[in-house]
């Protein structure tokens, strides 16, 4: 609801204004994707999508508020956040984690076997993200991010995406399950190309049998835009303010 307060501490124990507030921006997030899906072209596959509630710079609180809420996939933008934030957790943490902001080699060691990579664009991090994992015997699931055409934005080029896949079988640790991309800042509609060529992108690669890709995710829409994303087949959408109102500076 448009002037929410975002949650606080003692939200989660409660059952004040504000919660309703936060309660009622979540349901609306939901309900408009379950919109949009119903209007998704019936040759477009896919499942209807998943939210990931965008949590960068939020409280830990507000974290555990939306989980009450029924919310399982949160997004991180920030490497040490992250850690500092999985400090808080439990051993058994029931939440799902994507790291969605860029990663660089350095700050791998904070990300890697914690949550689903949706950046990962150069050789350079397949390597040394197998070196993480797999010393521990793990698997990394990850997507690759295709840049929009953005010089200023990460992601790999589209006509270099297809060698990038062909390197992932090199790493017997690593598993490219997907797409994403970020579009530019424009008018909702107007995004629609950008999502319709990532998912023409995936189909193309998808008939490409290489070991260790499966590109079953597109990880595309963020709260200006993801209606639009879900009806061009999203299967992750990133919602971050439409969520939890204004992030705290």
């Amino acid at each position: 609801m448009k002037g929410a307060d975002e949650p606080r501490a003692g939200d989660v124990a409660t059952s004040g204004p504000e919660t309703l507030s936060f309660a009622a921006r979540l349901e609306a997030v939901q309900e408009r994707i379950a919109a949009a899906f119903s209007r998704r072209e019936r040759d477009i596959e896919g499942p209807p999508p998943r939210l990931i509630a965008v949590s960068k710079r939020q409280p830990v609180q507000a974290i555990e508020a939306a989980h009450v809420l029924g919310q399982v996939d949160f997004g991180e933008n920030y490497a040490q956040e992250f850690r500092d934030k999985l400090a808080h957790r439990p051993d058994d943490d029931p939440l799902r984690w994507h790291f969605i902001g860029q990663l660089q080699r350095n700050k791998i060691k904070y990300v890697a076997g914690k949550a689903l990579i949706h950046t990962v664009d150069r050789p350079a991090l397949l390597e040394e993200l197998h070196r993480r994992v797999d010393r521990e015997g793990l698997v990394q699931e990850f997507l690759v991010e295709v840049n929009s055409g953005e010089a200023q934005k990460g992601g790999v080029g589209e006509t270099e995406l297809g060698a990038l896949l062909d390197r992932v079988p090199e790493y017997s640790s690593l598993r490219c399950v997907g797409l994403m991309t970020m579009a530019p800042a424009l008018a909702a509609e107007d995004t629609r190309p950008y999502f319709r060529r990532l998912r023409n992108l995936r189909d193309a690669e998808s008939r490409r049998i290489r070991r260790g890709v499966e590109l079953r995710e597109l990880s595309m829409g963020m709260s200006a835009d993801f209606e639009v994303a879900v009806e061009e087949g999203a299967t992750f959408v990133r919602v971050g303010s439409a969520i939890f109102g204004e992030r705290p500076t």
